[in-house]
């Protein structure tokens, strides 16, 4: 912290008073003279007023502030029709009907071939049940069939789920018995994996082939408006069990058209679809260049980790727009062949903080490139801010809010804070989503009362504490809880202890995420045993591989008699002790040039003094 002091003489008398401001950050000498002038001005004016006045009432902004950082800051009103994905869609399809929509692993299909087979598909789910208002699962690996059926379930008017077929059986069990879709849309590879449900449709299936060319490809003209719901994507739960957040076209659609506004795409470019469908930045991937005409670029199953073979798929497809976590940007800038994606006109990253260095690193390596910061939760229709980044070592901000969106930084009594002060981030606008699906207490709990727009209207808490920059930009700085990001994924750490604590042989659960060596960041989990209980950590490794993705199960774990307590009481994080990675003593030794080759790279990589070729 850094503390800043002022004292008043009160008239010459004995009586004085002294005002403390804690700074997370050093702010410039303007924001700390501003600052002191404002709260000294209020305490003075409060107290004459009411000599019991309660500090944490006193306003420390006057109205010529709290008019910056309430309305001149969040001015982004913009007209934008009230139209769906579906709509802008075939609008599309109209004005470039034979250009390239989707190329896949060689295959290209044009926008009137993409219409005609997701009507088709569309008119198969509202036979099975599908309409406004209701949901349709999708689990399957990326594809030309994964873009026809994202389009064929916003076409039956229903919204879409999508359900990573990577994911254990047990937490794709539970999506789908918590949001009860009328049918899931899968292959064969996937559906043995699915739980007992009502209604599969396999696309690879022969019989299923035959049922749905027997529909008629035009478009099938649904009724439903902007608010209905577009898509719910899972994300990670405190409580121990993942929720669906629940968007709306107009979220979407305001998100989309803002970034066609900002970037401006044309038919010349084309998108790099990578991103997981469950994950919400695949939603731009995969709508917006289908929204103006551009082509969509599917990489293949798999293909989003391996750096190499996206700046190979860069080169050969032409792909112009591409998006990155910055963790994957760091070793896609690594990657040699990167400097060879000479057709590459811009960059978006977002899912995590973006550190400086990656900046600079990737300025170094991709010249000319334009990169942009953005960041939103998945509660916001993808994204709510942006940054364009310039070379040189500044921190990145999170930026400015787009259109029809609001940012605010309040304390702990919802009043906003002064620039340069950090607080927790609120958003508000027509971005954000209708809430969590079927979780009305956790709705009501995230999505407040806004008391600074019209009335009826809210704003998500999202838990980020931020702070205004006398710029009017927001700059991130850390959680307010123990949610964390983890290459791009949300975790709520919760989540993993709830899966832990369920074995007979645990007593007591944490989970951290710890970074002992700058930029490895890795979860670890540490176990207190149950009376008279034997704890193997193979088993609790298990048990966390058949319930949570892989990203969240923990890379160690950590048994422990005890987990330190603070003075009140609490868990104290900081006293956890980092994880013992140990070669085993008695592992036999590298026997070829080759064998200590691997060895070495393993001990540098694990920070450890030396492997055994017996080590697992």
């Amino acid at each position: 912290n850094y503390p800043l002091m002022v004292a008043v003489d009160d008239a010459g008398t004995d009586a004085g008073f002294a005002v403390s401001v804690q700074c997370v950050a050093p702010i410039d000498p303007h924001s700390v003279a501003s600052l002191m002038r404002t709260a000294v001005s209020a305490l003075v004016a409060g107290l004459e007023d009411d000599p019991d006045l309660a500090l944490r009432s006193v306003p420390v902004l006057d109205d010529a502030a709290l008019t910056e950082l309430l309305v001149d800051n969040n001015d982004t009103a913009h007209a934008v029709p009230d139209a769906t994905l579906v709509g802008l869609f075939e609008e599309q399809v109209r004005r470039s009907p034979e250009a390239v929509a989707v190329v896949f692993e060689g295959e290209q299909v044009s926008y009137a071939e993409l219409n005609v087979r997701a009507n088709r598909l569309a008119r198969l789910l509202v036979a099975r049940g599908a309409g406004p208002e209701s949901l349709v699962a999708v689990a399957l690996p990326r594809s030309v069939e994964l873009v026809v059926a994202l389009l064929a379930v916003l076409k039956s008017g229903a919204a879409y789920l999508p359900v990573d077929p990577e994911y254990p059986a047990d937490r794709i069990g539970f999506m789908l018995a918590d949001a009860s879709p009328v049918c899931v849309v899968t292959t064969s590879d996937v559906v043995s994996a699915l739980p007992q449900i009502t209604d599969v449709l396999v696309v690879d299936d022969p019989q299923f082939v035959v049922e749905v060319s027997a529909y008629p490809g035009v478009d099938l003209q649904v009724g439903f408006g902007s608010e209905c719901p577009a898509y719910v994507i899972f994300t990670s739960g405190s409580t121990g069990r993942p929720k669906g957040v629940v968007v709306s076209h107009a979220g979407i659609v305001n998100r989309l058209l803002w970034m066609q506004d900002r970037f401006g795409l044309d038919v010349s470019d084309r998108v790099l679809q990578k991103t997981p469908s469950g994950f919400d930045v695949s939603v731009w991937e995969f709508f917006w260049p289908l929204l103006v005409g551009a082509g969509l670029v599917v990489a293949r199953p798999g293909g989003h980790r391996d750096p190499a073979y996206v700046a190979g798929l860069i080169v050969s497809a032409g792909v112009t727009t591409v998006h990155f976590v910055p963790s994957m940007l760091a070793a896609f800038v690594a990657e040699p062949s990167a400097a060879g994606c000479v057709g590459l006109r811009r960059v978006v990253c977002s899912g995590e903080a973006l550190p400086a260095e990656v900046v600079q690193r990737f300025f170094a390596a991709l010249d000319g490139v334009g990169l942009f910061n953005l960041y939103g939760p998945t509660e916001a229709s993808v994204d709510v801010s942006w940054w364009e980044c310039v070379p040189g070592p500044i921190s990145v901000p999170i930026g400015r809010p787009v259109w029809n969106t609001q940012l605010y930084v309040l304390d702990s009594a919802l009043s906003p804070v002064p620039p340069g002060v950090a607080g927790e981030l609120y958003l508000a606008g027509v971005q954000l989503a209708r809430g969590y699906l079927g979780r009305s207490g956790l709705t009501s709990e995230r999505f407040v009362a806004d008391p600074f727009g019209p009335a009826g209207s809210r704003m998500y808490r999202t838990g980020d504490l931020a702070r205004w920059t006398v710029d009017g930009v927001v700059e991130y700085l850390g959680r307010t809880d123990d949610q964390v990001k983890l290459r791009g994924f949300r975790i709520e750490l919760g989540e993993i202890e709830a899966v832990l604590a369920g074995h007979d042989a645990v007593a007591q659960v944490a989970v951290l995420a710890r970074e002992d060596r700058p930029g490895d960041k890795q979860l670890v989990a540490y176990i207190v045993a149950a009376a008279e209980a034997a704890v193997e950590v193979s088993a609790l490794r298990e048990r966390a591989a058949q319930a949570l993705p892989d990203y969240m199960v923990p890379s160690a774990f950590v048994v422990l008699d005890a987990l330190p307590l603070t003075a009140n009481g609490k868990l104290d994080r900081r006293a956890l002790p980092a994880p013992e990675f140990d070669s085993d003593p008695a592992g036999r030794k590298p026997r070829t040039v080759q064998e200590q080759q691997l060895c070495d790279l393993f001990a540098e990589v694990l920070g450890l003094e030396s492997v055994s070729i017996d080590d697992n």
